[in-house]
Parts: structure tokens; sequence; C-alpha cells
């Protein structure tokens, strides 16, 4: 093997433990029935940002129709609030 490929492999090796830490767990509810939740939660505007924490849950920052910015952390598997 030469030389210039043995980076990019142990590169790719070693992020494959960090990458399994970022992603929500198998039995987790798919994204879209985690919004679904959602809409049925609040009178929604718009969703402006949706991301996975690495303690395990999403967090959604959203607007309301009536102008109320909303940050919530939910629960992958439940698709409930986190307290």
């Amino acid at each position: 093997m030469k030389l210039r490929y043995i980076f990019p492999v142990t590169l790719a090796l070693s992020a494959a433990p960090a990458l399994a830490d970022r992603t929500p767990p198998a039995e987790a509810l798919p994204l879209s029935a985690i919004i679904t939740a959602l809409e049925a939660r609040y009178d929604i505007r718009f969703i402006d940002e949706i991301d996975w924490d690495e303690d395990g849950y999403w967090e959604v920052e959203l607007y309301t129709k009536d102008g109320a910015k909303v940050e919530v952390k939910l629960d992958p598997i439940t698709g409930k609030p986190r307290r």
C-alpha cells in the first residue's frame, strides 16, 4: 500500500466511533414523526433549526404563529419534551 493512502484510511477508521455517537438510536422515531408531534403541540409558523445533540436528544427551535420563539429538547424514542 502506498504511503499516501495510509493517512486517509487511518483517519476514516478513527472517525467511525465518534460518528456513531452523533446519530439517533436505532429505535428512535423517524424525524418526520417528531415534526408531526410538534405540529400537534404548537401552532407553528416555521421550524428554524433541528439538531441532534450528542447527549441523546433532538434540539428544536421553532416560531409560533403569534411570534413566540420556542426551544425544546425532545426524546428521540418517545418524541416528548425532555425535562
